[in-house]
């Protein structure tokens, strides 16, 4: 027949069931459990960022008008495959990279400066067998100049990261404020693809005679022409990059997360928000 167990003081508690744990040891298993979600988020963290995304910082105004000093960005690591020079702290692994695809041009591409090792971005105008040069200010890729139309000027206001370049004339933002108005050019690769680039008048990058780009390598450059060290010259610490070794990609840049003119103060939370370019923020590249 059933049985049905009651309790009284000082009762055994009744068969089949547990003691309920000790306090001291439930805190010891609540910190146990919290310091392995740590370690298993750390976990997750590394992967994505080893082989997925990983952050950047736009820190000049070389990719003017699209990119402009403050941006934050996100970089896909797949597009090209991974490699030594793709993962974070330069891991020793083998030359080569895991399932390495080339770039295609008019990407904007993060890469390690050959020289100094530094993060660098530029957009890929050059491939492997291209022969791309400059004359009169414009790029003249396979023999052929890539066409250019004027389009309307590219408004920038002033703010602590953001000046006026010597090519550039002073104005006002819609808002009133002081502004930088640079004369914008729209260029077109084969293909198609276009992008706006910046032209601040006569300089030393504007003729440059013809090279070919060898193989495993590409040719990259500034979106502000006249304000970029890029492939036009050979690669230098801290100054121009050269052509580039497909092995040294990094990422292609693909979304701006964040954006801030450089205002903000770390003790005045409030200037935080006061500080980000808020139309920048979700922009893809």
């Amino acid at each position: 027949m059933d049985v049905k167990s009651q309790s009284s003081g000082g009762d055994a508690p009744p068969a089949g069931r547990d003691e309920a744990p000790l306090p001291r040891e439930a805190a010891r298993d609540g910190w146990g459990s919290f310091a392995w979600f740590i370690v298993k988020l750390l976990v997750l963290v590394l992967v994505f960022r080893t082989l997925v995304f990983s952050p950047f910082s736009i820190p000049s105004e070389s990719m003017l008008p699209r990119l402009m000093n403050g941006d934050y960005l996100l970089a896909a690591k797949w597009p090209y495959g991974w490699s030594r020079e793709s993962l974070p702290f330069r891991l020793p692994l083998p030359e080569g990279r895991l399932l390495g695809h080339a770039p295609q041009r008019g990407d904007i591409v993060i890469f390690k400066h050959p020289v100094d090792g530094r993060d660098y971005i530029k957009r890929v105008i050059g491939l492997p067998g291209d022969s791309v040069g400059t004359a009169g200010g414009r790029v003249v890729l396979n023999g052929k100049p890539l066409p250019q139309r004027p389009t309307s000027d590219f408004l920038v206001p002033l703010s602590p990261n953001t000046g006026c370049a010597w090519g550039g004339d002073p104005g006002r933002a819609a808002d009133g404020r002081e502004a930088c108005v640079y004369h914008r050019l729209r260029e077109t690769l084969p293909g198609g693809k276009s992008y706006d680039v910046l032209d601040f008048g006569t300089t030393a990058g504007d003729d440059i005679a013809p090279r070919t780009v060898p193989q495993g390598m590409i040719f990259v450059m500034g979106d502000n022409r006249d304000n970029s060290r890029d492939s036009r010259w050979p690669a230098a610490a801290g100054d121009a990059v050269g052509m580039v070794p497909e092995s040294l990609l990094v990422g292609r840049a693909m979304l701006v997360v964040w954006s801030t003119d450089g205002s903000a103060e770390w003790l005045k939370p409030w200037t935080w928000f006061s500080a980000a370019r808020w139309e920048r923020i979700g922009e893809t590249l």
